[in-house]
């Protein structure tokens, strides 16, 4: 079960950037174009936008703050894990300089029928947040479970929401992943 699960944990992070590419790349610099349209030969990150300048320890306090944010837009009562933030590698990008944050987290309703409602709060609430909704409906799992990916241009993050409603015990799983950091000068990434 661990094997399986850290397996997910760090497939949903690399499937979530390919996801929101199209409000994540920075390639207006590079050729001229809108910064929200696709990845293209000109992006220098890897099809990621990037985040700027910090140490893995900021950026991941960074990304706690952007998960509480979407947490308050639940309004429902009920209980999160306690999931702290990692870093894994920017597509195409030297390990050792640069680094995404990813956030898996998870939320339990204090009774299943809020899951709807709190799917419904998050999909009205994430737009007056600054994100852009680019995904909503089922997925492809016997399950139909929904899910709502979104990207917030100014945090320079996506969220990855999918609305479990036939697990025990039923939940929302969330994975909220940074734009890609370059570390300060002198510096190296920090992995954890």
């Amino acid at each position: 079960m661990k094997k399986t699960m850290s397996a997910l944990v760090l497939a949903v992070p690399l499937a979530l950037t390919t996801l929101t590419g199209c409000g994540m790349t920075d390639n207006s610099a590079a050729n001229g174009s809108d910064s929200s349209s696709p990845t293209s030969p000109g992006n220098s990150s890897g099809g990621v936008r990037s985040a700027g300048t910090s140490t893995s320890r900021d950026a991941s306090d960074v990304m706690e703050k952007v998960s509480s944010g979407i947490y308050d837009l639940i309004k429902v009562k009920g209980k999160a894990s306690d999931n702290r933030p990692g870093v894994q590698q920017c597509p195409g990008k030297d390990r050792d300089k640069y680094f995404q944050i990813f956030h898996p987290w998870s939320f339990y309703p204090a009774s299943a029928a809020d899951l709807d409602v709190a799917m419904e709060h998050l999909k009205e609430g994430l737009p007056k947040q600054g994100w852009k909704i680019v995904e909503y409906g089922p997925d492809t799992s016997a399950n139909k479970n929904v899910i709502l990916i979104a990207d917030n241009d100014e945090k320079r993050a996506g969220v990855h929401i999918t609305q479990m409603k036939k697990r025990n015990p039923p939940k929302l799983s969330l994975t909220v992943v940074s734009g890609c950091y370059q570390v300060p000068d002198g510096q190296e990434v920090e992995h954890f």
